[in-house]
C-alpha cells in the first residue's frame, strides 16, 4: 500500500508549487493569492522504486463555523486523519509566525509523525533560514525552494524514510482507476454535493457560494464492484462574468478535465431555468465525443407545475442532446442517483461498443432500402459498405460513390439508424463517407 504524505500549513506558503512538483504534474492551480487551494487534491509521486501518494489541502487557519474558510480547515483535518506522514510547510522569507504556531498543536494531537519542510529559501543560508523554526521542536528543519525545486528529491526521500516505516505492511495490489466521469455545470448547481452523495462521506465542499470549487479533483471510489474516478469540476460561468483571474484558470481545468473523461455527468438545475451557458457546456462536450448523461438536480419539493415545465424546456432547448438519458435527482436527499449510475455505465459502454464490419453494412443496406438518399440532379449517392472507424465516440465509416451530395438530414436520418441498431445511447456518433475515385477520370 502506497503511504500517504499530507501536505499542511497556511495560506500561500507554497504547497500547490510543492505538490505539482512532488507529482510531476500541473494538477493543482499554483496563483500568488492566499485561499487557492479549498479541497483535498491528491496525486501520486514516485522515488526510485518507492511510489507515494501525496495530498494538497487549503490553508489552515482558524475560522467561525459558518465561514468558507471552517470548511477548508475541516477538509485539512480530514486529510490528516489519512495521513501516514505530515509535511508542515512554512515560508523561509516570512520566518515564523503566530498562525504557524497554532497548527503545531492540532498537529500534535493528530498523533501522525511531523516533518517540517521551509519553503522559499533560494539564495538564503541555511542557518538563517532554519534558526526560528527549532522553536517549534520538530528537529531539523528541511529547507527547499518548491518553485525551482532545491532541495526536494533530498526532503522526498527522507520523508518517506519516516512514512514507510509508519505504514503498516500490506500486500493489497494498488487500485487501477476505472471509467473518469466528469461532473459540469454552471456554479451552484450540486456538483460537489453530488459527488459527496456517490462517495457517502463529505469528501468535498459543498457550501451555499458559487465557486466555492476552483480546481478539478480526481477521486477514486467503487460502486457496486466497479471501479470509477470521478471529476469535480469548477462551475462555468458566461464569460462577461468571470472577473477574478483564479476563475479563467479554474475554466481552462474544467474544459481540460471534460477532455480527460470517459463519461460527462451535466448537472442542471431543477429551480432555475436551462440557460444559453448550459447550452453551450452541452456543446462543448458534444463537440469533445464525450459520452454524457442528463443529471437534473434539487428535484425534490418542487411542484407538479414547475416540473413539468422543467421538461418541456430541457426537451426543447437542449434537443441536440435527445441522444443521452435525462434522471431528475436530489443530490442532498440521495434519490435516483442509482439510475443516474446505470445510464453512466451504460454510456460508457456504447462509447466503447465495438461493431463489426459485416453487420454495420447490413444495417447500412437495410437503413438505404428503408429511405433512400435524394439525388443532386442526375446523381444518387450510392452507399456501399461501412465498417467502424474508432471509439470514444463511435465513428463509422461509410464508402460508396458521389458521397459528398449526401444531405446533412440523411446523414441525421443514418445516425438514429445506426444508433437504434446498435443501442448506443448516451454517446455521440460521428458519420464519415469516403467516396471511391473514379480510376478513368481525366
Amino acid at each position: 500500500m502506497k503511504p500517504v504524505i499530507v501536505l499542511v500549513g497556511r495560506p500561500n506558503v507554497g504547497k500547490s508549487t510543492l505538490f505539482n512538483r512532488l507529482t510531476r504534474s500541473r494538477n493543482a492551480l499554483v496563483a500568488d493569492l492566499p485561499g487557492l487551494t479549498r479541497d483535498r487534491h491528491y496525486g501520486e509521486g514516485r522515488i526510485g522504486e518507492r511510489p507515494y501518494l501525496v495530498v494538497d489541502t487549503g490553508g489552515f487557519e482558524p475560522a467561525s463555523k459558518d465561514s468558507i474558510l471552517y470548511e477548508i480547515a475541516q477538509q485539512t483535518r480530514r486529510a490528516v486523519k489519512e495521513a501516514n506522514l505530515v509535511v508542515f510547510l512554512v515560508d523561509g522569507r516570512n520566518g515564523l509566525t503566530p498562525q504557524d504556531r497554532t497548527i503545531i498543536p492540532y498537529l500534535r494531537k493528530a498523533g501522525r509523525p511531523i516533518f517540517l519542510v521551509v519553503n522559499k529559501t533560494e539564495g538564503m543560508k541555511y542557518s538563517a533560514v532554519s534558526a526560528d523554526f527549532y522553536e517549534l521542536g520538530l528537529g531539523n528543519p528541511h529547507a527547499i525552494s518548491a518553485e525551482h525545486g532545491d532541495g526536494v528529491t533530498e526532503m522526498i526521500g527522507q520523508a518517506l524514510d519516516v512514512a514507510y516505516a509508519d505504514q503498516a505492511p500490506h500486500d493489497q495490489e494498488p487500485r487501477k482507476n476505472g471509467v473518469k466521469i466528469a461532473i459540469v455545470g454552471r456554479p451552484n448547481v450540486g456538483k460537489s454535493t453530488l459527488v459527496n452523495a456517490l462517495l457517502g462521506e463529505e469528501r468535498m465542499i459543498a457550501y451555499d457560494l458559487p465557486g466555492t470549487t476552483r480546481d478539478s479533483i480526481y477521486i477514486d471510489f467503487e460502486h457496486q464492484g466497479c471501479q470509477y474516478t470521478l471529476i469535480d469540476t469548477a462551475g462555468l460561468r458566461k464569460r462577461g462574468k468571470m472577473f477574478e483571474a483564479v476563475e479563467k484558470f479554474s475554466v481552462v481545468k474544467t474544459l481540460q478535465s471534460i477532455a480527460d473523461s470517459n463519461v460527462v455527468i451535466l448537472l442542471l438545475d431543477a429551480r432555475q431555468d436551462i440557460s444559453e451557458q448550459d447550452a453551450h457546456i452541452a456543446g462543448f462536450i458534444v463537440e469533445q465525443g464525450r459520452a454524457l448523461v442528463i443529471g437534473v438536480n434539487k428535484w425534490d419539493g418542487l411542484d407538479e407545475h414547475i416540473r413539468r415545465r422543467t421538461k418541456i424546456n430541457l426537451a426543447r432547448k437542449l434537443r441536440f442532446l435527445d441522444f443521452s438519458n435525462s434522471h431528475y435527482i436530489s443530490a442532498s436527499e440521495k434519490t435516483k442517483i442509482g439510475a443516474l449510475m446505470r445510464s453512466v455505465d451504460a454510456a460508457y459502454s456504447a462509447a466503447i461498443a465495438k461493431m463489426s464490419t459485416p453487420k454495420l453494412t447490413r444495417a447500412l443496406i437495410s437503413a438505404v432500402r428503408f429511405q433512400q438518399p435524394r439525388r443532386r440532379g442526375p446523381i444518387r449517392p450510392k452507399l456501399r459498405y461501412a465498417h467502424q472507424g474508432g471509439q470514444n465516440p463511435p465513428i463509422i465509416v461509410i464508402h460508396g460513390n458521389a458521397l459528398d451530395a449526401v444531405t446533412d438530414a440523411y446523414k441525421r436520418y443514418l445516425e438514429g439508424y445506426f444508433r437504434k441498431t446498435f443501442c448506443l445511447a448516451g454517446t455521440p456518433l460521428r458519420i464519415e463517407f469516403r467516396s471511391s475515385k473514379n480510376p478513368y477520370a481525366g
